[in-house]
């Protein structure tokens, strides 16, 4: 299962084109958990455009060969090896059949054909078929697949794959049998199979040009009543395809699966999406309005990939953005259509701030970080550790920058032309490019250097206003300031930046917006700006006064802006910017400027205060009824402390931790009566509506009940937590409520509410494995004390019955809640959480390397820690360094160290 060779670098420019193509498969399964049979016939042929090789090489991994023919004939000259298959002389075309075994039940990886609950399951991206059978196992190889799949009827009554329905008949030795025949040509990755007791949510719906189609969610038959929200998710998708970009479901069927095991959140398999359980399974009993929403994102996400990555995919591994940041970028736009459709911009606002948090937290860390690599990667170890939130992330805003330059209809022109030259192929990022320049007679040469240059751009901003001539100039200087050296390595040239701006007045209005030679003022009070060289002035002409400016907006490309805004210009931007981005990015400048000034204070023992100013401006945005209660809610969060900490010149987690405490315990006391006035307004009384307005509502409420957690005397949260706990008809409220109630219980070791709220908890959903995952996490997560340290409730419970460290969910909700989501716990000086970590690191690698790789980039940033935290990090790295086998840890791990 570890891959013990010395991992090969690949190169993005050693690509070659395969010697070989493949252009049909017909695969034959006979499924035994302990000992599958997989019969493979192709149609190989020379490619032409290929160098010559006397040899067809085809990967394989943990597969038992069995046998070889060619055209019919058994083929002698067939060697198979670790890394797969050699077939020495072959002809120019023929057809090739394969006969192996492998063995799903012994599969922990996950990846490649496995038992879970006793069904059968596949998850083939990136290199997964290999595990399967041996092929060409790369993505610019594409073929069309016809399916058997047999097995015995009573265990396996479910036979699922790629495509269409063809037939299905029962055989002897109460045996059954389905073929299915995907009529599009793709690569192995998009290979899948499912065998297994399922029952499915069907629905019928008719395309956009009338043909009817079969919609179906397929899980284990307890779970059935938890599908409704992500079959109204996926007919909401496959509407917002159609008449956002005129692209409709091309098969007779679209099924989505749902398994409990599974390394990733979703896989977009044409015509047979596997989901993990987490991204389908909802009810308001059982699933938070977070639940609900990431539901119909990764769903919505899933199907759009049926064009962006299934009808057009990557030529190689190194293109993955091509697909991934195309296809976040139409699941962000889905979902704030969904919220606000395309004119509610403070709707659309809510959900371009939860993504923009997500961005700068993991994404800008990223590239700060031993692992910073360009959106399209020049190497890699492993691919599977490339799944990053760098080329998903990123290459979503990267992709938002086209929108934003040429507006909805240009981006919507350059889409169209995109799929009319490259459908059915397999693509590059620079073909994505080239349609959008042509699509928009625009050169977009500059604009590479985004897929190619790691790191995160700085824009520094320098204004000045002569009133005499009523001139505002604005100056704009681009780099990359103290980069990681990964990032520094990349860096070309200035790039392409559209900077969009505003200036507002002083009534807080906007002003209008005129360019030094524009002949007349603009339509809108936002300026795109399109900032290309290292250091550029705009001039605006015609205002009247000197203006405050509001910079970016909508966060309109990935940098971090560098302008001294003061602390009231600050407020008075939280107070009255018309861009709701900005207005909460105000908000967060102002928390961010004060809560570093008292974590540099708490770290030398300085007493901590905090200006009535700070209060006065959260007051403003709390009382403020005219906001919607979901922007107030993001705008009332505190920025996170693994966020803080890194904005520190040296991270100190302890002192981030003191400083946010002690301004959440600020407001908390000052605002008593506006909090407890809003918990009391906010209520949503009635049947649970997993609506956007219904869950502002909530989240702004809950929000308010932890603060109120935060007071020195806490014994009315306690009150009104315990209340909530007990009364609440969903999720979100229970959940809150418990979370409110283990914070208010923090400083005092604990309390017998919140250890009765938990007990009961557990009771209420120990069949319910996602909701467990919660109570899991809602510890892992808890604030802990010296006399309580989080650490110790930890390893208690990863002795619990309900903890299997082979599950993904499970592992994830507990041991890296606490290591990427507990700062200050697990950054403790004793180096507990480190020793912790190293355990669990190493332990996973050898069940499920993918797994333990995401485990392991808990430390990549060791680097930027204070001393004690260093040596303690450096240590853990180097035993795990010392201990694992698989390539995956191995390549994240020396990286961090070298």
């Amino acid at each position: 299962m570890a891959d013990t060779a010395t991992p090969n670098v690949i190169r993005r420019a050693d690509y070659a084109p395969p010697a070989f193509l493949i252009d049909t498969v017909a695969l034959e399964f006979d499924l035994i958990p302990e000992r599958t049979v997989v019969r493979n016939t192709m149609r190989v042929r020379r490619n032409p455009d290929a160098s010559h090789a006397a040899n067809f090489e085809l990967m394989g991994e943990q597969l038992e060969f069995v046998g070889a023919t060619i055209d019919g004939a058994p083929f002698a000259h067939a060697h198979a090896h670790e890394h797969g298959l050699t077939l020495d002389n072959v002809p120019d075309n023929f057809e090739l059949t394969l006969t192996s075994i492998c063995n799903p039940a012994e599969n922990t990886t996950l990846s490649g054909l496995y038992v879970s609950g006793g069904n059968f399951f596949t998850q083939c991206e990136a290199e997964g078929f290999r595990r399967i059978t041996y092929f060409l196992d790369r993505p610019d190889v594409m073929a069309t697949f016809t399916v058997t799949l047999r097995a015995s009827k009573a265990d396996y009554p479910v036979l699922l794959s790629n495509g269409n329905l063809l037939e299905e008949g029962d055989l002897p030795d109460g045996r059954h049998f389905a073929r299915w025949e995907d009529p599009f040509r793709k690569p192995s990755y998009l290979f899948a199979l499912v065998a297994g007791k399922l029952v499915a949510l069907e629905e019928r719906v008719k395309s956009g040009s009338g043909k009817e189609k079969l919609l179906q969610v397929w899980v284990e038959p307890h779970d059935l009543d938890k599908t409704r929200h992500a079959m109204d998710s996926l007919i909401n998708s496959i509407r917002w395809d159609e008449s956002r970009f005129g692209l409709e479901l091309d098969l007779d069927r679209f099924m989505i699966v749902a398994v409990s095991d599974f390394n990733m959140g979703a896989m977009e398999n044409k015509g047979l999406n596997i989901f993990n359980t987490k991204y389908v399974l909802a009810n308001p009993e059982t699933a938070t309005d977070t639940d609900f929403a990431n539901i119909e994102a990764v769903v919505g996400h899933e199907y759009f990939h049926n064009w962006t990555g299934n009808r057009v995919t990557c030529r190689d591994w190194f293109q993955l953005s091509l697909k991934e940041g195309l296809t976040v970028f139409r699941d962000q736009e889905f979902s704030a259509d969904m919220a606000g459709g395309a004119t509610d911009e403070a709707a659309r606002a809510t959900k371009r701030i939860e993504d923009v948090r997500v961005l700068r937290q993991m994404q800008f860390a990223e590239d700060a970080g031993p692992m910073a690599h360009p959106v399209r990667p020049e190497s890699y170890v492993e691919i599977n550790n490339f799944y990053t939130m760098t080329v998903y992330e990123k290459g979503s805003e990267v992709v938002r920058m086209y929108q934003t330059l040429f507006g909805r209809d240009g981006f919507r022109k350059g889409m169209d032309l995109y799929f009319k030259r490259h459908d059915g192929q397999a693509v590059t990022c620079d073909d994505f490019r080239h349609a959008l320049a042509d699509a928009n007679g625009r050169d977009l040469a500059q604009f590479e250097r985004w897929y190619s240059q790691a790191g995160t751009p700085r824009v520094s901003v320098r204004t000045k206003y002569d009133a005499a001539q009523q001139r505002y100039s604005v100056t704009l200087t681009q780099g990359y300031g103290d980069a990681a050296p990964a990032a520094r390595e990349t860096q070309k040239g200035p790039l392409l930046i559209p900077f969009a701006i505003g200036l507002i007045g002083k009534d807080g209005h906007d002003l209008p917006l005129q360019l030094e030679g524009e002949a007349r003022v603009s339509d809108s009070t936002t300026r795109v700006l399109e900032f290309t060289q290292t250091e550029q002035t705009f001039t605006f002409v015609n205002v009247a006064q000197e203006p405050l400016p509001s910079l970016l907006r909508n966060f309109s490309a990935p940098v971090i802006v560098e302008y001294d805004y003061s602390a009231d210009q600050l407020a008075f931007l939280l107070a009255h910017d018309s861009d709701p981005f900005n207005r909460w990015e105000a908000g967060q400048r102002l928390a961010t400027r004060e809560l570093l000034t008292l974590a540099g204070r708490a770290t030398t023992g300085v007493p901590l205060q905090l200006d009535d100013s700070v209060v006065a401006a959260f007051a403003r945005v709390l009382t403020d009824e005219t906001l919607s209660p979901s922007f107030r809610e993001l705008a009332l969060m505190l920025p996170s402390e693994a966020y803080l900490a890194e904005q520190m010149a040296e991270s100190n987690p302890a002192a981030v931790h003191a400083a946010r405490q002690f301004v959440r315990k600020r407001l908390a006391n000052a605002l008593r009566k506006d909090w407890l006035a809003v918990y009391k307004k906010h209520r949503t009384p009635g049947a649970y509506e997993a609506t956007p307005e219904a869950s502002g509502h909530r989240a702004l409420k809950n929000l308010a009940l932890s603060y109120l957690a935060e007071l020195d005397d806490p014994a009315e949260a306690v009150r009104l937590a315990s209340a909530q706990y007990d009364a609440a008809n969903n999720m979100t409220d229970r959940s809150a409520a418990l979370s409110a109630l283990l914070n208010a219980s923090a400083a005092n070791g604990g309390s017998v509410e919140a250890q009765q709220a938990l007990d009961d908890f557990y009771r209420r959903f120990e069949k319910e494995p996602l909701v467990i995952d919660k109570w899991f996490a809602l510890q892992a997560t808890q604030r802990g004390s010296a006399q309580r340290p989080v650490i110790e409730i930890v390893r208690r419970l990863m002795a619990h019955p309900a903890f299997n460290l082979k599950n993904p969910n499970r592992a994830r909700s507990l041991i890296f809640s606490f290591c990427a989501a507990n700062p200050a716990q697990f950054h403790a000086e004793d180096g507990s959480g480190y020793a912790f970590w190293a355990e669990q690191v190493i332990a996973l690698d050898a069940i499920n390397p993918q797994v333990a790789a995401r485990l392991a980039r808990s430390l990549e940033l060791w680097r930027r820690f204070t001393p004690t935290l260093r040596d303690g990090m450096r240590a853990a790295l180097e035993k795990v360094t010392s201990q694992v086998k698989s390539r995956d840890v191995r390549e994240i791990v020396e990286k961090a160290l070298a």
